[in-house]
């Protein structure tokens, strides 16, 4: 397809936006799609933007897209060919959640796509169905909600059903609807200091000199706010020097948890991509023995690539399944004083920030989750020295992988106490992942 001189009117950044809906479809994550299809051209910071707007939004209102399309079209939206389907829900999206897109221009590319792709005999469709829901928006006739508390629920904020009916039966319909939005609330770019380079306040001052904003975050020593809309992250000053990383505000406040001390020994059992291990690298002075282990070398090479870059002198790296740790590193008995197990998880409390994991998630899915967490707790206890500390974390909202499952693992271990817990709900007036943390210690 040649796009080259209608790239003017905006049909190449849609079509990039549609290719990321099309690749999530087929199975990609949306972060690597998107990033796939960034780097495949050289496009505008301006476009970057719309591309990424237009794409993680599309796939994270899939549900309540679909339900315009069910209303309006002949064919429901489960039932439209694949590649119609993603391209109406970018039209769509653009038409109904995008203020700054003219309808006229989102109608029009919609359309266009269609005509000069393989869905050129569908484009009269295409233009039918966007030009029914663009009257319908004009009038201010909204698709019919359902009566059902639940349905409800999934249709405003476009939430798998399970998940919706989930949010009500843990936090009541008012709260369910107040998750439910921060689920839907694009996040900010949380970045984490590196203390043994530059501290927030001098960082301020370097980014202001490049005409790049940011902000101190309150309860969050290390955390520094910024907006988006400056290109390419690794080009930002002081990346390359380690400066910085980037992390969420609420993952920032799990590390310090198990206050780990210059010169003691550390294991993040779950490390990949990495955030948490060198962070406990800058909170004990580099100073110490961190091991991270992760099953995947692939992603514990991308653990490797970044501490080197922060400068994480004393981080080790393992290749290893946490389940069986011991007879892996028999020698590793009662060895640690500091275990993190930032656990494999639904990660519903990051929906915010990766778009497409509401749809790969399930029920079924959780409870193998569960069964694995408990697992890696079973593995790693005896790993603990007596006079240490275990810190269970998750980036989920889930009580069975939470509370529940540190309920669990309390009966089944009477030696443990629970020195603290808690969890983090995402909320549309307080920014950061949904994440819950169990700090646990041997009763003596």
């Amino acid at each position: 397809m040649n796009l080259s001189a209608a790239s003017d009117i905006g049909l190449e950044s849609r079509k990039a936006a549609w290719d990321v809906l099309n690749a999530v479809a087929a199975g990609a994550y949306a972060d690597v799609a998107l990033d796939r299809v960034l780097r495949r051209s050289d496009f505008s910071p301006v476009d970057r933007s719309l591309i990424t707007e237009i794409a993680y939004g599309a796939i994270r209102q899939r549900h309540f897209l679909d339900c315009w399309i069910d209303y309006f079209a002949k064919i429901p939206a489960r039932k439209q060919p694949p590649k119609l389907r993603w391209l109406l829900h970018l039209g769509l999206y653009q038409l109904l959640c995008m203020e700054r897109i003219p309808s006229a221009s989102a109608v029009h590319t919609t359309v266009e796509l269609a005509k000069i792709s393989n869905l050129s005999g569908l484009a009269p469709v295409t233009n039918g169905i966007l030009r029914a829901v663009l009257r319908a928006k004009s009038s201010d006739n909204e698709i019919p909600l359902p009566k059902d508390p639940v349905e409800k629920l999934a249709q405003l904020h476009s939430l798998p059903f399970w998940l919706a009916q989930d949010l009500i039966r843990w936090r009541g319909e008012d709260r369910a609807g107040n998750i439910a939005q921060a689920l839907n609330t694009p996040p900010f770019c949380d970045l984490r200091v590196n203390r043994g380079c530059i501290t927030p306040e001098k960082l301020r001052q370097v980014f202001a000199s490049e005409g790049i904003e940011s902000f101190l975050i309150d309860d969050c020593p290390d955390g520094l706010q910024v907006k988006f809309g400056f290109g390419d992250l690794t080009k930002w000053p002081g990346y390359k020097e380690g400066y910085w990383c980037v992390q969420d505000r609420s993952a920032q406040w799990i590390s310090p948890l198990l206050d780990p001390q210059p010169g003691e020994r550390v294991l993040d059992a779950c490390s990949a991509p990495g955030g948490k291990a060198t962070h406990l690298c800058e909170l004990m002075l580099n100073r110490g023995e961190v091991w991270a282990v992760d099953r995947s070398r692939d992603r514990l090479e991308l653990v490797s690539r970044n501490a080197a870059r922060l400068g994480c002198n004393c981080l080790n790296f393992l290749v290893a399944d946490s389940t069986s740790l011991l007879k892996v590193k028999p020698e590793w008995k009662g060895f640690f004083q500091r275990i993190l197990l930032d656990a494999p998880c639904s990660g519903l409390g990051t929906l915010a920030r990766h778009p497409d994991a509401r749809w790969r998630m399930s029920p079924r899915k959780i409870d193998e989750l569960v069964n694995l967490q408990f697992k890696l707790i079973e593995g790693l206890l005896p790993l603990l020295s007596l006079e240490g500390r275990i810190v269970y974390s998750t980036c989920t909202i889930h009580p069975d992988e939470n509370v529940l499952q540190i309920k669990k693992v309390l009966a089944a271990y009477p030696k443990l106490k629970l020195k603290k817990e808690k969890q983090l709900w995402p909320h549309p007036s307080k920014p950061g992942d949904g994440f819950y943390a169990a700090v646990i210690e041997f009763d003596h």
